[in-house]
């Protein structure tokens, strides 16, 4: 489980580690805040468009060739740059990053999910989600260290190693799980199966996380400046939303698997604590900001493993990687819709209005799960 868990680490330290020192360390490369828009979203619409495609294609011809040909070329992209090292070639490496970990993040995910019984579903994401927390929270830290001792170009040469040395790993660690036999599926097939509330309520879920998350990380240095706070500050409060968020993954996950918790209730408990911690972000003062922090990496920490293993668990073998390929798009527009909601309420009102509406919204988000808890009642099989 190991490699898989590496794998998710570097997806979440290549997309941040860049992301976070793009702007402030290339001033040849990113000439205006337009450009620096445009390498933002390449990686990003590049998963939104091809995550659901590799994930399908895992469960075609297997997950862990996709995997290792997906972190191959992840090396193989950052490497682009380092070879390069032109402006004009920042732009294919990041779109070639953003492609490559199309494909190894769901296929991981996949895999995380056929390689681990049902009873140990929830162990399994909380450990993978601590690891991809782990690799949010070194990205801007580890990532602004190596570009001011060797620029960007030295960022691309660690990415390129990391993500080489991971397929090595994989390939001698991951075992090869063979594609299951599936039955024909037509398009409404795949439609009802994606409208079943089995898949809707944790997809949503995972979204309004990622959503809380992204405007966590992006508003909440914001708020802290406005206060008066300095960048120290800020800085710290973001990494308290990370290590909370890191922490609490692996305890659901367990208390999930031993049956001290229910995927319904702790999706609605994720969804209530964090909309809390976006009501503290309306408060004023560096408590305020920490509280948010807090409460925010600890709702989305408590979401994030209990969806995931709700959605291993619903979905049968054969379609785990459409399954989950179509749950990290969910989380991807999440993450960009997230941010430009709370943007556009500020834009015309102020802040805590954006915060506001967001907590609304994932208040009212935990009313499904348990809405459905309840409809779910008569039925015979046990709730997950």
């Amino acid at each position: 489980m190991a490699p898989l868990y590496a794998a998710g680490f570097t997806t979440a330290f290549g997309a941040h580690g860049i992301a976070a020192n793009l702007g402030g360390f290339s001033n040849d490369a990113v000439t205006s805040l337009l450009v620096l828009g445009g390498l933002l979203a390449l990686y990003d619409g590049a998963e939104v468009l091809l995550k659901p495609v590799f994930g399908t294609l895992a469960d075609k011809i297997g997950a862990r060739p996709v995997l290792l040909g997906g972190l191959i070329a992840f090396a193989a992209a950052s490497a682009l740059y380092v070879v390069a090292d032109s402006p004009g070639w920042l732009w294919a490496a990041r779109l070639g990053q953003g492609a490559a970990a199309s494909a190894f993040s769901p296929s991981a995910s996949a895999l995380v999910a056929r390689l681990n019984p049902t009873a140990k579903h929830g162990r399994a994401f909380g450990s993978y989600g601590f690891h991809k927390s782990i690799g949010y929270t070194l990205g801007p830290l580890l990532g602004g260290v190596l570009v001011w001792a060797g620029g960007l170009r030295l960022l691309f040469m660690v990415l390129a190693a990391l993500g080489a040395a991971v397929a090595v790993w994989a390939a001698l660690a991951v075992p090869a799980v063979p594609p299951l036999p599936k039955a024909r599926q037509t398009v409404l097939d795949l439609a009802r199966r994606v409208a079943d509330p089995a898949f809707l309520t944790p997809t949503a879920a995972l979204a309004a996380a990622t959503a809380a998350l992204s405007v966590g990380v992006g508003f909440l240095p914001v708020s802290g400046r406005a206060a008066g706070l300095g960048t120290v500050a800020t800085g710290a409060a973001v990494s308290v939303l990370a290590a909370c968020a890191a922490l609490v993954q692996p305890r659901a996950g367990r208390a999930l698997d031993d049956g001290r918790l229910t995927t319904r209730s702790g999706l609605a408990a994720g969804l209530l604590i964090t909309a809390v911690g976006l009501v503290c972000a309306m408060l004023p003062g560096l408590t305020g900001v920490l509280l948010a922090a807090a409460l925010i990496g600890a709702g989305t920490g408590l979401i994030t493993p209990l969806g995931f293993a709700a959605l291993a668990t619903a979905t049968p073998p054969e379609r785990l990687g459409q399954t989950m390929g179509a749950a990290e798009l969910g989380r991807e527009l999440g993450d960009a819709g997230g941010p430009l909601l709370v943007a556009a309420i500020a834009a015309s009102t102020t802040l805590t209005h954006g915060y506001a509406a967001l907590a609304v919204l994932l208040a009212a988000g935990a009313a499904v799960p348990l809405a459905h808890r309840r409809t779910a009642a008569a039925a015979p099989e046990p709730e997950t």
